[in-house]
């Protein structure tokens, strides 16, 4: 198979690359390792679009998370995602602490951010009455989205506008000969002219394999609670406490998700391992008291479900904390273009960063624009967000919209089929689970994963054991016992 592009990365940054990239006549290949995109940094995060306070002034970090935020609202008009804006408080307790958000909206303000504000304890109580700080930033640009979504709508958007997505493929070795590419991913050879290296944790490595090794990512592992969906007048909006130095991330803070559930994280911990994904019990402890300091009247019997996601940094433990994103054409390799240390904000900043090897792949290649690129993208339509009347309408239309597989998220036997259908082919449990919500409700897919399995194995004709969770090898059955 042979390309004139050619993306490693199916995550939000190698998605939205993708997806600008279609836009012209020559031919793109996004090679993801996992079975489908949002497998990765993307789909374990806190689901915010950040307004760009907390990066250093003059970073590309800066620069480029405030652009996303300021696009961010349109993309996800376009592409059919989830977005609410929010607004966000950094809240404090001290007079320290108001000393910290002083500087917090002076680094703001030099970023561009717009509307930072410092606001007392009357009026903290009158945005949000359980959260007992006496000082707070508000940040009104703050946005929360569905990530999944996200991510999953720019690389669908980018397959139905002509970009090959292969998916399963971990690229094992690149070679360069003549200012090409030759690369071997899940035993197949591929071949390219120009190589986009939106690896994510990956990146250092994918880079090295290229003939530019001059960078390293260090793994700094995050992890979270899930809330089930809390009452809507318990926090309207994320909440965060002042950022402390020496801690590799933001802090533990609180998050309502754009489904109506609540985030606890993340932690920051540096680890050995790229996708040591393990919760552990010290430091749910950890987040468990954390956030009870900024909502008292957390109740932790909702939570129903932990998880983990790993930064790829730039700097060691015991550094600055923060690095920069490195967006490069590899000065020691020809035709390589380097995606390396996108931590957070680059869900926020994925479209600028996409914008930038959009430029520099354009300026190399000169192509053509196509007069029949879409820009838009509609995805599957949550069944439970119609009005009664169009559910009569679809049920009439199409039975399978009357059969409830997901009762935690009133997800369809219609939407499902949707899911397993997706442009991509991807056809593993988590992608239905991420498409459309199923699995993900208070049951943990103990009503719906049963249903999901019969379809698949009646329908589509799957045999149990060839049933996917997640990865390749991740199989949820393993032979008959009776």
């Amino acid at each position: 198979m042979k390309y004139d592009i050619v993306i490693i990365g199916g995550g939000a940054v190698g998605s939205a690359a993708a997806y600008l990239m279609s836009r012209y006549d020559w031919s793109v290949a996004v090679l993801e390792k996992e079975l489908d995109v949002a497998m990765g940094t993307t789909g374990r995060n806190s689901a915010v679009v950040h307004a760009g306070f907390n990066n250093r002034p003059g970073s590309l970090m800066a620069k480029l998370c405030v652009a996303g935020n300021r696009g961010f609202e349109a993309a996800a008009k376009a592409l059919d995602v989830p977005y609410r804006k929010t607004g966000k408080l950094i809240v404090g307790f001290t007079d320290d602490d108001r000393a910290i958000l002083e500087d917090l909206i002076a680094a703001g303000e030099r970023n561009g951010c717009e509307g930072l504000r410092l606001i007392g304890a009357d009026e903290i109580a009158s945005m949000e009455p359980n959260v007992p700080a006496r000082w707070a930033m508000l940040s009104p640009n703050t946005a929360i989205i569905n990530p999944f979504l996200y991510n999953i709508h720019l690389a669908e958007a980018a397959a139905q506008n002509g970009v090959t997505y292969l998916l399963g493929r971990e690229v094992t070795a690149i070679e360069q000969t003549g200012g090409s590419f030759r690369l071997t991913a899940g035993g197949e050879t591929i071949e390219c002219g120009l190589l986009v290296n939106a690896a994510g944790l990956f990146a250092d490595k994918i880079g090295a394999m290229a003939g530019d090794g001059r960078y390293t990512i260090y793994p700094c592992r995050g992890e979270y609670y899930l809330l089930d969906k809390i009452p809507g007048d318990l926090l309207r909006r994320p909440v965060y406490p002042v950022p402390r130095p020496g801690v590799g991330g933001l802090g533990v803070h609180l998050t309502p998700t754009i489904d109506g559930n609540l985030l606890i994280g993340p932690s920051a911990e540096y680890v050995e391992k790229r996708e040591a994904l393990a919760t552990t019990a010290d430091m749910l402890g950890r987040l468990a008291a954390e956030a009870r300091e900024l909502l008292p009247a957390l109740d932790m019997r909702l939570v129903i479900g932990a998880y983990a996601g790993v930064r790829a940094k730039l700097v060691p433990k015991g550094a600055a904390n923060y690095g920069d994103f490195v967006i490069e054409e590899s000065p020691a390799v020809p035709n390589l273009i380097q995606l390396v240390g996108i931590e957070s904000p680059g869900l926020t900043a994925s479209l600028p960063i996409a914008r930038m090897v959009e430029e520099m792949a354009v300026r190399r290649l000169r192509p053509s624009a196509k007069p029949d690129w879409k820009a838009e993208y509609r995805g599957i339509e949550r069944f439970c967000d119609l009005p009664d009347e169009e559910k009569a309408k679809r049920i009439a239309r199409n039975p399978e919209y009357g059969d409830i597989v997901c009762r935690c998220e009133t997800v369809t036997k219609a939407e499902v089929r949707q899911a397993y259908e997706n442009p991509l082919g991807a056809h593993g449990i988590v992608s239905i689970k991420n498409r459309v919500r199923a699995t993900m409700g208070r049951c943990n897919g103990g009503y719906c994963f049963t249903r999901i399995v019969d379809m698949l194995c009646s329908e589509y004709g799957l045999p149990p054991e060839d049933i996917t969770l997640k990865h390749r090898d991740d199989h949820p059955f393993t032979g008959a016992v009776k």
